[in-house]
């Protein structure tokens, strides 16, 4: 049975902490393959400054070039409406049925799952790996699931919770790096560099992208 994580998000754009997340659980959750997965319209975001779907896929590619075991996936790019984790999920399921699918996650996502479109059912269709840095998040994931118990949740070991479906919330700590997607575009707006805070790859793309990128990151 293969083991294999996705990881979605806009990636406005990918940096290194996107890969090195994807890295961490698939190491400390013995995965065959994680593939990171675009959203095409994300129904939380606006769609100004976002880059289009093409660019961010192709910067996300060059960012996983090379690394084994990391794959982007576009499945999102063929779906009409929003990118609802639900239907993102449903449809992975039926791609890879058998397999153990692990969706990751950030502790601040899991503690509003509440708010998410059918978020308190994603359990059903897959494990939930959930990041946290330096043990910054487990005590709040611990509250949050003991004061919903409509999620099922019972302790199941250290940062390790059983879900009625038989799929696991498992918390992976990951190195603390405070890098975010909006840091990345308030540096290139300014022109400063972005050396080890982004693929080399992506850095050297838009740069030579960058009239295009600074009209939408503007």
């Amino acid at each position: 049975m293969p083991k294999l994580g996705f990881l979605g998000g806009t990636f406005n754009p990918v940096h290194i902490g996107h890969v090195r997340l994807a890295l961490e659980m698939a190491e400390a959750l013995s995965l065959d393959r994680v593939e990171l997965i675009p959203a095409a319209r994300p129904p939380h975001k606006r769609g100004e400054g976002m880059l289009p779907f093409e660019l961010r896929a192709e910067l996300l590619a060059l960012a996983v070039e090379g690394i084994e075991g990391l794959a982007v996936n576009l499945m999102e790019a063929e779906r009409p409406g929003p990118s609802y984790t639900w239907d993102t999920l449903t449809e992975l399921v039926r791609l890879h049925p058998g397999a153990d699918i692990h969706f990751i996650m950030g502790a601040v996502d899991l503690v509003n799952l509440h708010l998410w479109r059918r978020g308190p059912e994603l359990g059903t269709l897959a494990n939930l790996a959930v990041s946290t840095r330096d043990s910054l998040g487990r005590d709040e994931v611990a509250a949050y699931l003991a004061d919903h118990p409509e999620l099922g949740c019972e302790p199941a070991g250290p940062g390790k919770w059983l879900m009625p479906s038989g799929n696991c919330v498992e918390l992976v700590d990951v190195p603390r790096l405070d890098i975010s997607a909006s840091f990345i575009r308030e540096r290139f707006r300014r022109g400063s560099n972005l050396r080890y805070l982004v693929p080399p790859g992506v850095e050297g793309h838009i740069n030579r992208l960058r009239s295009q990128v600074l009209e939408i990151w503007s």
